[in-house]
């Protein structure tokens, strides 16, 4: 007899997802440099915008308007500009963390005591020693808390990248299951894309406590 066409054997998707974890090095490289590049890209952005007052009144309008576009819309402008390929995933990713980033990091400078600014400058401490001793120090917090925002966001971009260029990788299989009506490979992607990312967000944690210490603050 022929197996119902919505029902097919666990087993056979089983065996395909054995296959594509084989392939997995290329959402996993995605996700790492669009995850590292879009957290130190936006922390250095929100650095300059902090330093020179003039780039940040010219940068913040468009930084608004381009976090509230929807990132889906310049999925096809990535693959015409980077190709259907890796390079795409990564822009993806990085697209969804760094305006976050930015925007976090620089709030974050912004709220830093004032009066201590004006303590450290009428000290004759100059702009690139507030910079390193009192503003980015008061902002580690700030930084470890976009990275946990960041993990979340990678996975977005990452599985997003994957729905539009991919052969490979969880994105892809929960679209090719879901034109098949197969819910069973479709959960079962969710499952392990849930079990990686909870993976992932534990690593950034164990990174935090080890900063906190180095650092010598209290988490």
């Amino acid at each position: 007899m022929n197996e119902p066409a919505l029902s097919p054997k666990r087993a056979r998707y089983l065996h395909r997802l054995r296959q594509e974890s084989r392939r997995v090095r290329l959402w996993q490289a995605a996700l790492f440099v669009g995850f590292l590049l879009g957290t130190a890209a936006g922390t250095v952005v929100a650095v300059a915008m902090w330093w020179w007052p003039t780039l940040s009144r010219v940068l913040d309008p468009y930084l608004v308007v381009l976090n509230a576009l929807p990132k889906t819309a310049l999925g096809p402008i990535f693959i015409v500009w980077m190709g259907a390929g890796t390079g795409t995933i990564i822009v993806t990713t990085l697209a969804i963390s760094l305006i976050v980033t930015i925007l976090n990091m620089y709030e974050g400078f912004r709220a830093t005591d004032a009066q201590k600014i004006r303590l450290m400058a009428a000290m004759g401490a100059s702009r690139w020693q507030l910079l390193w001793m009192l503003v980015f120090p008061a902002n580690y917090a700030t930084l470890l808390n976009t990275l946990k925002v960041n993990v979340g966001l990678s996975w977005v971009g990452v599985i997003m990248g994957e729905f539009l260029v991919s052969r490979a990788g969880l994105g892809y299989l929960i679209v090719y299951g879901s034109q098949v009506f197969n819910m069973d490979l479709v959960m079962t992607s969710v499952l392990l894309l849930l079990v990686a990312a909870v993976v992932m967000y534990r690593l950034v944690l164990w990174v935090e406590k080890l900063l906190y210490r180095v650092w010598g603050l209290k988490a």
